[in-house]
């Protein structure tokens, strides 16, 4: 969830660095962090927003063309400015910034403070720049003692280390991600390629266990841990420029987002017709199917298994990412994992993916994010074609998951064209849902709704998939307590949550239409406020949002227009939708 930034080049390294964590504040963190090197090593940390952190910084005084920069989301250690990053050694010669979580830090710990070292955070991560400094002190030169480090390491990491009076950052990756920029003479580090677009996008992936040393000349040489060799890694081209990445005339990236879905819903199917082919073949030669994701995506995996179903008859197992691992026993190199995350980075998924591979199966990536972990991991990959998504919330990669799901399933049952113009088809539909009239028109629901303590949400079938995708927006971005549930377990408790005023949402759809309206009456009769979501309005609906029946594709449909809805309740209550609280875009830690 932390953000990393690194530059050395020609330039005045803390401008870089400042910038490229403003592009990583989508990412979520609590405190923020910079060290420049010159002819000394000078350090920033502070607590709180870049802005509140850094409105009494003055960059001057971080002078130097090399430096590495931090935003922090607390995993060990509380927020406080003496954990945030980045962290140094006794002597104050080594700064090192670090996302992920070292899992046998206490060990490490004891070791090193039994040798006289001495700690002044709680964090897990000061252990590197400890380690560096004891192996140092062996003798070893900075690479040769950064590498000895990370080879002691266990758990996750992805690390930019510098020392005083030395022109290098030493960079290392595992299982967190980090990507490195070529400039002219220039190299630029961070764990997402957002942050360094606008000058560059020319880009390296590191790979697992990679260890980088980067010179002020803008050389670099690549070892590998696992290899214990020097290994060659290609230079790749990010497909989408800074641009895609500002707000332009939207007030906040949610609302831009939502409104570029007719684009992305669209690009979703531009997808190799060979990989589609090959993908479908080990569909059908899999004894055992699963789809996997978290969140957004495991609802979009949701809404998968039904059109899997109904559309192309085949079964699918679907699992939380997070609880992949105990069904691990059924897997065989006979099995075939859909494995689904935006940003390729989410360590339930990869962790997930690991399971897989312990068992021999193979792995399908879904990904919005070339170059991602997810990607790599893979044997084969779907990728969204969203273009960056900022907002902390899924709203336009959701969409895409749901339209690839869509996609799949048709062409497993040899539809595929039918699929393709269906998706073209909903280009007006999707456009006329993010109008300015439809966003005035859930204004004012969201008016009636801003101070509800509860909302609740009842879809059947694909509605179902929506309804618990709906919720999840409301809750995230305007803490109103909001959950969904399946039409039919409404009599099986949920229903004591209802009372007189209680809003409920209903998900309506031609083929559900007459059970989950008799749910909608049940909701009625004990006092509760019905909002339908439906072509047509019904006679129990207190209010009513208009969209087009779409059948199969009622997913991506209905899912709009409560993306907008969520994305009014969070300002309409003070609240930045960007940035909601306790939560990151990018789930790098278990």
């Amino acid at each position: 969830m932390c953000g990393i930034v690194g530059y050395i080049g020609c330039s005045e390294a803390a401008p870089v660095l400042l910038k490229g964590l403003k592009n990583l504040e989508y990412r979520g963190y609590d405190s923020v962090g910079m060290a420049t090197v010159s002819d000394s090593l000078k350090v920033f940390r502070g607590v709180g927003k870049i802005e509140k952190a850094t409105e009494n910084l003055d960059l001057r005084t971080l002078q130097g063309r090399v430096g590495i920069g931090h935003t922090r989301w607390a995993t060990h250690g509380d927020v406080s400015e003496k954990n945030a990053h980045p962290h140094l050694d006794c002597k104050k010669r080594i700064a090192i910034v670090h996302n992920g979580i070292i899992e046998n830090y206490k060990d490490l710990r004891d070791r090193l403070v039994e040798k006289g070292h001495e700690f002044k955070s709680n964090t897990d991560s000061e252990v590197i720049a400890h380690l560096i400094e004891d192996n140092m002190d062996d003798a070893m030169s900075f690479e040769e003692a950064c590498i000895t480090s990370f080879k002691e390491l266990d758990g996750s990491y992805a690390v930019l280390a510098v020392l005083r009076d030395d022109q290098k950052i030493v960079a290392a990756r595992k299982d967190s991600p980090l990507v490195i920029g070529l400039g002219e003479g220039e190299l630029y580090f961070a764990s997402d390629v957002s942050a360094l677009i606008e000058w560059t996008k020319d880009v390296v992936y590191l790979q697992n266990h990679d260890v980088v040393v980067a010179t002020a000349e803008g050389d670099m040489s690549f070892y590998n841990l696992i290899e214990e060799q020097e290994v060659k890694r290609r230079r790749d081209t990010v497909g989408w420029d800074a641009e895609q990445a500002r707000k332009g005339e939207f007030e906040h990236f949610m609302l831009k987002e939502i409104s570029e879905q007719a684009e992305t819903v669209s690009r979703a199917i531009l997808q190799d017709d060979e990989v589609i082919e090959r993908i479908i073949d080990e569909v059908r030669r899999a004894k055992g199917v699963f789809f996997v994701g978290c969140g957004s995506s495991y609802h979009a995996c949701l809404a998968g298994s039904y059109l899997f179903s109904k559309v192309a008859g085949v079964h699918v197992n679907l699992v939380l990412a997070s609880e992949f691992e105990n069904y691990e026993h059924f897997l065989t190199d006979e099995t075939l994992v859909f494995a689904v995350s935006q940003s390729g980075e989410t360590a339930d998924v990869l962790d997930a993916v690991k399971a897989a591979k312990r068992r021999g199966s193979k792995v399908i990536a879904v990904t919005n994010v070339v170059g991602s972990s997810l990607m790599r991991a893979g044997d084969m990959m779907l990728l969204m074609n969203s273009g960056p998504e900022i907002c902390v919330l899924s709203t336009k990669t959701y969409t895409s998951q749901v339209v690839l799901m869509a996609f799949l399933a048709y062409a497993l049952a040899g539809k595929r064209d039918d699929c393709t113009k269906s998706i073209r088809n909903l280009y007006m539909d999707i456009f006329n849902l993010t109008s300015k009239t439809m966003r005035e028109h859930l204004k004012g629901l969201a008016a009636l709704l801003v101070s509800s303590e509860h909302i609740f949400m009842i879809g059947r079938g694909l509605q179902y998939a929506t309804a618990l995708e709906a919720a999840l927006k409301v809750k995230e971005v305007s803490y109103i307590h909001t959950e969904a549930f399946a039409g039919g377990e409404l009599k099986h408790g949920p229903l004591a949550l209802i009372e007189r005023g209680t809003p409920v949402f209903i998900f309506v759809g031609r083929n559900n239409r007459e059970k989950v309206l008799s749910n909608a009456h049940e909701v009625k009769a004990r006092g509760g406020v019905l909002i339908g979501i439906s072509e047509q309005d019904e006679e129990p609906f207190d209010m009513w949002i208009k969209v087009p029946e779409c059948g199969n594709f009622n997913p991506i449909i209905q899912a709009i227009p409560m993306q907008v809805l969520a994305y009014e309740l969070a300002v309409q209550r003070g609240l930045d939708p960007d940035k909601p609280r306790n939560l990151a875009k990018c789930v790098t830690v278990l």
